[in-house]
């Protein structure tokens, strides 16, 4: 591996071949390489420019500026026009802005290049598949198959190609060579058990099926088909107790909550041959849902630069697919490309179902950045849609408290506790927000409603004793109330101090001591509990190490007017060494 210091003199040495080729061509390029006088002129040869913008759009990317790499990349190819995995990486990229046709051209050179480039081949055929020219792609995936012939992945889209077109023997004996090369492949087991069910084949399809829940227990994408080829075995009782599962873990399952209400009602409106073409229909299996699932299992794997080609390929086939374009917009948040990620968000429509979630991940992304203006507005408009997501409004509830716009926050909060009033964690907020606001009894009073609904709810139980251990009151009740909290989390820092902050209200100096220094140790940066262990010190005569605590504290305190006090505690500590030296 290169060492650190030759990777930075390659880069610093490549990106002055670059400038030099951005700010004045040859000329600047040989003044550049004349380091003496009388040294004779040398044109850098194209392959360093090439390098220098190479290393400058891996840089850029790296640093998430989609922008300047897409820049950086176009520069590379435009000085090694012969290099194909240049041209493959800005194929990508074209695929990425949208620019299908462009994408395209750059795999055709590079293809030009190297006929047996298995890159090139298979995102050619990608692009072939999603504008529909599927004798090309099933041509490329072949040759795929042949020049990497340990990738699965050109046989699950040759099976949904020949699906698509009606040949299910094809289609599922390329998926069973799929599930060959790759016992582990839950999708190839997914997808040959829909093939099967397509067919007519059911047992087959009940043993696809089984396979890929062997391999995920728990996936509602097979339990669904596994419920609508019951249907289609004409066996509804099964397929209701199979929907009924899938709704009692995931209450919000659209597809099983419409099929459900189907078998009740629906279905029985239709005469047995259309309600069997419905079913087939939802079995359906395509290249651009093969790619889509492919997408999402790369988000599941974080493997987030190929869950961007993927499901760039599906918006090639499907622009208006605004499910796809909003979780394209949550992988550009995790690859830090921001501007990105806005740019797809924003291109969700209010008529959309994930309009409000595109909007909230929006303003997630304005929040990070620091511009709360922004992030507010999006995260309104989001609430347009959905009013009453106690989900949405408790992120805004977080940025008004960060804004220290106690007014709106507690309205806010207050909106939520009706809406979900057994909900003991919206109490705990609107608590801890009464509190922040000077509200000390209307605090106290939504603390104790908390652990009335919820006697195991730690931090209420902690915040309520804490809040009694500050003012100095109740200090029996204090402490009961912290011992719980511990004993649900026994290594909390933070409910450490509280114990501890309680034995020094007591005057139990000696246990305070022994609760602050482990509160210390299991935090070691929060500076209040520091200044609570000097506190502690300064009671016990040790006043070297208070002053210890508390000048740490200082270095790490942002509140003014902790550090004030800060400041006051060690004058006055100063003062009292001087006459102890007296």
């Amino acid at each position: 591996m290169m060492g650190v210091v030759a990777a930075f003199v390659l880069l610093t040495v490549a990106c002055a071949f670059n400038d030099a080729a951005h700010g004045g061509g040859v000329a600047s390029a040989t003044a550049a390489s004349r380091p003496f006088g009388g040294s004779p002129a040398v044109d850098m040869p194209p392959a360093a420019y090439a390098m220098g913008a190479f290393l400058k759009a891996e840089l850029a990317s790296d640093n998430g500026d989609h922008n300047e790499a897409f820049h950086e990349y176009e520069e590379a190819v435009k000085y090694d026009p012969n290099n194909a995995s240049l041209r493959v990486k800005l194929a990508q990229l074209y695929l990425e802005e949208g620019r299908v046709e462009d994408a395209q051209h750059q795999t055709r050179e590079a293809l030009k290049l190297d006929p047996k480039d298995a890159e090139a081949l298979m995102l050619d055929a990608d692009i072939a598949t999603a504008r529909g020219d599927y004798k090309t792609a099933v041509a490329e995936y072949q040759e795929v198959a042949v020049l990497a012939p340990k990738s699965i992945t050109p046989y699950l889209f040759l099976g949904a190609i020949e699906a698509k077109q009606g040949d299910y023997a094809s289609a599922e004996a390329a998926l069973a060579r799929a599930t060959q090369l790759d016992p582990n492949s839950f999708l190839g087991y997914y997808y040959a058990g829909r093939v099967a069910a397509l067919s007519g084949h059911y047992d087959r399809a009940d043993d696809y099926y089984q396979k890929a829940l062997d391999l995920s227990p728990q996936s509602e994408l097979v339990l669904l088909d596994i419920a609508v080829l019951r249907e289609l075995q004409n066996r509804p009782a099964e397929a209701v107790t199979i929907y009924n599962k899938i709704l009692q873990s995931d209450p919000s399952n659209d597809d099983a909550r419409k099929r459900l209400a189907q078998l009740h009602g629906g279905a029985a409106r239709l005469d047995p041959a259309a309600a069997v073409a419905e079913r087939r229909q939802q079995l359906a299996v395509t290249p651009v849902d093969t790619r889509t699932k492919l997408g999402l299992l790369d988000i599941e794997r974080d493997d987030f630069d190929s869950a961007a080609t993927e499901l760039s390929l599906v918006l090639a086939e499907q622009p208006q697919n605004y499910r796809v374009r909003y979780y394209l917009g949550i992988v550009y948040v995790e690859l830090d490309e921001n501007d990105s990620a806005i740019k797809a968000f924003e291109q969700v429509p209010r008529s959309d179902p994930h309009f409000a979630e595109s909007r909230w991940q929006e303003a997630n992304v304005y929040d990070k950045e620091g511009n709360h203006a922004l992030a507010i507005q999006k995260i309104n408009e989001a609430l347009e849609q959905k009013p009453n997501d106690t989900e949405i409004m408790s992120f805004l509830v977080g940025i008004y408290q960060e804004e220290k716009d106690y007014p709106k926050a507690i309205a806010l909060a207050k909106k939520m506790v009706a809406l979900e009033p057994g909900n003991d964690k919206f109490h705990f907020a609107l608590g801890a927000l009464y509190d922040e606001d000077k509200q000390k009894e209307a605090g106290i009073a939504e603390m104790r409603r908390a652990i009335q609904l919820n006697p195991s709810n730690a931090p209420a139980l902690n915040y309520l004793g804490y809040t009694y251990a500050e003012s100095g009151v109740h200090l029996d009740e204090a402490e009961r109330l912290i011992k719980r909290a511990l004993a649900i989390e026994p290594d909390d820092g933070f409910y450490v101090d509280s114990l501890g902050w309680v034995y020094y209200q007591k005057g139990d100096y000696g246990r305070a001591v022994d609760q602050l220094e482990r509160a210390v140790n299991l935090t070691g940066d929060d500076p209040t509990i520091t200044e609570h262990l000097g506190d502690a010190y300064r009671k016990i005569g040790k006043l070297r190490d208070a002053r210890h605590q508390y000048e740490d504290a200082l270095v790490k305190a942002q509140d003014t007017d902790q550090i004030a006090r800060l400041k006051g505690k060690i004058n006055g500590l100063s003062t009292a060494e001087q006459h102890a030296m007296h």
